[in-house]
């Protein structure tokens, strides 16, 4: 028995509310049971109920034991100086307010179902993934629809909190936070930090003046990374590392340490050095990319924005001084829709907000155009009932594993709720 599971039954009455008595067996009748806030202090504020024929209105705490109180160190905060009920699931203890009166007790074992309990139990017992993975295909499809939706804003609004640091960061630049978030998820998962470190180690005034020369963006982005410190022959090679010697001695740049990027496990297209070259040919192509793609709004007009390839010599490379058979290496469509879903997504989403702008469902159309996404977790999902057709419902469906399944919130997931409502 967890509290969370309390603080449900009490919030939505899933218990016997007639003939309710107080363990001082006062009658009880509740009017409003009060305002759900999940923040410090009482479980739930301004509730209203009839105690022996007076009303009160005040506050109400839940816990599994009433000796939780004591525990919990509530009789030294001031916060809890307004309650009015104590809500418990065994009463193991009298509790005092200052004045010495005893807070009126409702134990709430003696009012559940035997129902309620065993559906509890169901949605709680271990599964071989999460609680509710043989409940699922029994979800109305609104319920799923619409909690899908809180479930991406949700999403959105805690990826913009890297925005809005960024944003602090650059002195409110947009142009500076978009190149430093594309750095970031140019490098993917394996070397995403250390090109986020790169992107913040280059001045972006700096980008924008060299931008017109690809060599130049490449000769610090690789140059910062670490991989001109070797010693090769190659001509390009040694054009790069005159190059970034002067640059960083121009703009009096600092090589601050950053963690090494990785080949490792990397199939070729992934490879940091072409990760990077693509990097610096997107910011050779456009200079003033912010202002291009805060107005997005559909997959097509992505692809042709950042259908950029890096400088001629990566044609045929994917080491220095290692040639390879020749191919063009535009961004492929596949890897801008990881873009779209981690930089132009969020980063609409975080300027819309700042200027007060509503764009939700723009932003559900654009990303119903992307394909899904395709990982354990979508495929898991997929398994148990609820298949993904674009990538709004995988980002939705990766929130709530992550961010509930995980943490086993089932009382806070509107899923959760509908199946306990529902049995």
């Amino acid at each position: 028995m967890k509290e969370d599971f309390l603080h449900y039954l009490w919030r939505f009455k899933k218990f016997e509310t007639l003939n309710l008595r107080t363990a001082e067996n006062e009658e009880l009748i509740i009017v409003h049971s009060g305002d759900y806030l999940e923040n410090s202090g009482p479980d739930f504020f301004n509730a209203q109920i009839i105690i022996g024929g007076q009303k009160w209105a005040g506050n109400v705490e839940i816990h599994l034991k009433s000796s939780d109180w004591y525990n919990h160190f509530h009789e030294r905060d001031k916060a809890y100086d307004n309650v009015i009920l104590h809500v418990v699931w065994e009463n193991d203890m009298a509790v005092f307010r200052e004045n010495n009166t005893e807070i009126p007790v409702l134990v709430l074992k003696e009012y559940v179902s035997e129902n309620a309990l065993e559906m509890y139990h169901q949605l709680t017992a271990p599964k071989s993934w999460i609680y509710c993975e043989k409940q699922l295909t029994q979800l109305d499809d609104f319920v799923l629809k619409n909690w899908q939706e809180r479930l991406f804003f949700e999403r959105l609004e805690r990826k913009s909190k890297f925005i809005y640091d960024l944003l602090k960061e650059t002195n409110q630049d947009w142009e500076a936070v978009l190149f430093i978030l594309l750095a970031k998820n140019f490098g993917l998962n394996t070397n995403g930090q250390a090109f986020l470190q790169i992107a913040k180690s280059i001045p972006f005034s700096v980008i924008r003046k060299e931008g017109f020369e690809a060599e130049n963006l490449e000769a610090l982005l690789f140059g910062i990374a670490g991989l001109l410190d070797s010693h090769f022959e190659d001509v390009y090679f040694l054009d790069l590392k005159i190059r970034y010697l002067y640059l960083i001695n121009k703009y009096q740049i600092e090589k601050n340490p950053v963690e090494q990027v990785l080949f490792f496990k990397h199939r070729p297209d992934n490879f940091p050095t072409i990760r990077l070259a693509q990097l610096a040919g997107l910011y050779n192509k456009n200079q003033n990319l912010f202002s291009e793609i805060i107005n997005l709004k559909s997959t097509e007009s992505v692809y042709r924005l950042l259908k950029a390839a890096p400088s001629p010599y990566w044609q045929s490379h994917y080491l220095f001084d290692k040639a390879s058979s020749w191919k063009a290496k535009f961004l492929s469509n596949s890897f801008i829709d990881l873009l779209i879903l981690n930089t132009i997504i969020p980063i609409q989403f975080a300027y819309a907000s700042i200027m007060g702008e509503s764009i939700s469902d723009r932003l559900v159309d654009f990303l119903m155009e992307v394909p899904p996404e395709k990982n354990a977790i979508i495929d898991k999902f997929a398994l148990f009932g609820i298949k993904s057709k674009n990538a709004f419902e995988t980002q939705s469906m990766i929130e709530l594993k992550n961010e509930y399944c995980n943490k086993k919130s089932c009382l806070k997931c509107a899923l959760g709720l509908e199946l306990l409502k529902n049995n």
